[in-house]
């Protein structure tokens, strides 16, 4: 399993601590420090069965710089979302959990007990 972790979050540090007490062995991706390219956020959105819109953080100060609440959320439009996440991976909801070809954006228990 991948989590991709900001340590400053209280929802990704409260992740990280439900997979060490349920003992899943997991890597950690500081996805700030390493950002996910262009194909790996296409492929854990694939993973999530999410569109890139649900899962940017809209209300980040770098995402009413760049308009994001005028950008169509669409199909024509869907590269040009996952282009600015890849760009500018503060955007991205946290913590995102990935275990084989399910991922989950694990902000609640619920979403943390379906991948664990």
């Amino acid at each position: 399993m991948e989590i991709w972790h900001n340590p400053r979050c209280t929802k990704s540090r409260a992740a990280k601590k439900a997979l060490d007490e349920a003992g899943t062995g997991y890597t950690e991706r500081r996805y700030l420090d390493s950002p996910p390219t262009a194909a790996e956020l296409t492929e854990v959105l694939t993973k999530l069965g999410q569109e890139p819109w649900e899962i940017t953080r809209t209300k980040e100060p770098v995402a009413k710089d760049l308009g994001l609440g005028d950008l169509p959320r669409d199909a024509a439009n869907r590269g040009r979302w996952i282009e600015l996440l890849a760009e500018h991976p503060v955007l991205i909801q946290r913590p995102i959990l990935i275990d084989g070809d399910t991922a989950v954006v694990g902000r609640d228990e619920d979403s943390l007990r379906e991948i664990l």
